[in-house]
């Protein structure tokens, strides 16, 4: 009965969750973004959003920050623990995501 339960959960889930979301899962590192970096409009934070930006400016500044042409306090040190291939991977994710 347990594992019914379990099983019935996680269907609930996968149907709960909006086409586009079940389509495009994140790729492995998306979700470490989402601690700074907003996914919606509707949360204030100085940090910019990186839903809307296109592949190529996240992807520009992710290598900016990775060779210490652009500064900052932590975002440096995060995009060095990136391959480029991920970066790509992630910067194409977050500019295919609608609010």
């Amino acid at each position: 009965m347990f594992r019914h339960a379990i099983a019935g959960s996680a269907l609930l889930v996968a149907l709960a969750r909006p086409a586009s979301a079940a389509a495009a899962d994140a790729p492995p590192g998306a979700s470490s973004c989402s601690g700074c970096h907003a996914p919606s409009a509707a949360v204030q934070t100085p940090v910019p959003r990186l839903v809307g930006r296109s592949a190529a400016e996240i992807v520009t500044a992710a290598q900016a920050f990775r060779t210490g042409q652009r500064q900052a306090t932590v975002m440096d040190r995060i995009a060095k623990g990136f391959s480029e291939s991920e970066i790509a991977a992630i910067a194409a994710w977050y500019a295919a995501q609608n609010d």
